[in-house]
């Protein structure tokens, strides 16, 4: 047989493989890609095991938050805006990147966890409470703060609770404000005492969506901040008034 026709066979069989492998390799990356983006968005809501702890009243009126303190003792409360995806456990690190990219079960995860600001006391006795969520397109996490900034949206969607070890305290939304990472007013948790009538003033003035609760000076404020995707240091932020 011509060498020159053996070679091109065999030079045929070689290309032949080399496609079998590139469409297995391509549909194999592929298929990764579409189970990474499923777990990666699944990772934003809670499994059933962690909704099984969330609290409740007993009959004699006592929360059942001993069982989240037991996972971990970093847990602060239990936050819930009604109607939302938002329904999670909030916890508080040492700074504000601890809990970035880790669950409420210390393990490594890329939605992290709801959490409040590290410069807060620990028993929500400060005028102003800061948390953090990831935004997820899937609506996990802080994801759905997001839909704050439509108007019909944020008509309908005025309450939640926070439940925390000892109560629980009603929420009650007021204002959606887009704003920068490096607000002052907004990201400095020290300066509140005494000044809240101005950083209220500011939020009023600011805000995209805003309602009158006729809140005031001596009113308890928790804000829901998240990024915005198109602008590497946008945020978009909630404020509640927290009733007794």
């Amino acid at each position: 047989m011509n060498i020159g026709v053996i070679a091109a066979k065999v030079g045929d069989k070689v290309i032949v493989i080399f496609a079998v492998i590139l469409m297995v390799l391509l549909m194999s990356y592929g298929s990764f890609s579409l189970w990474y983006t499923y777990m990666t968005m699944q990772e934003g809501f809670l499994n059933n095991e962690l909704m099984a702890l969330k609290p409740f009243a007993d009959k004699d009126g006592s929360l059942s938050f001993q069982d989240l303190l037991m996972i971990n003792e970093d847990v602060r409360a239990w936050i819930t805006i009604d109607d939302t995806h938002i329904d999670y456990p909030m916890v508080q690190g040492e700074n504000d990147m601890e809990y970035v990219n880790k669950d409420v079960m210390g393990n490594f995860s890329l939605s992290g966890s709801i959490f409040m600001s590290y410069r807060n006391k620990p028993d929500f006795s400060d005028p102003y409470i800061l948390t953090y969520g990831h935004h997820m397109d899937s609506g996990g996490m802080y994801g759905d703060v997001m839909q704050f900034i439509e108007p019909e949206y944020f008509e309908a969607h005025r309450t939640g609770s926070l439940i925390l070890p000892d109560k629980i305290r009603k929420l009650e939304i007021f204002a959606c404000f887009e704003g920068d990472a490096y607000d002052p007013y907004i990201y400095n948790v020290l300066d509140k005492d005494g000044n809240m009538g101005g950083f209220l003033g500011y939020i009023r003035k600011n805000a995209q969506q805003y309602r009158e609760i006729n809140i005031k000076d001596t009113d308890q404020i928790i804000s829901l901040s998240t990024c915005v995707s198109a602008s590497t240091n946008g945020r978009m932020v909630v404020f509640a008034r927290i009733n007794p």
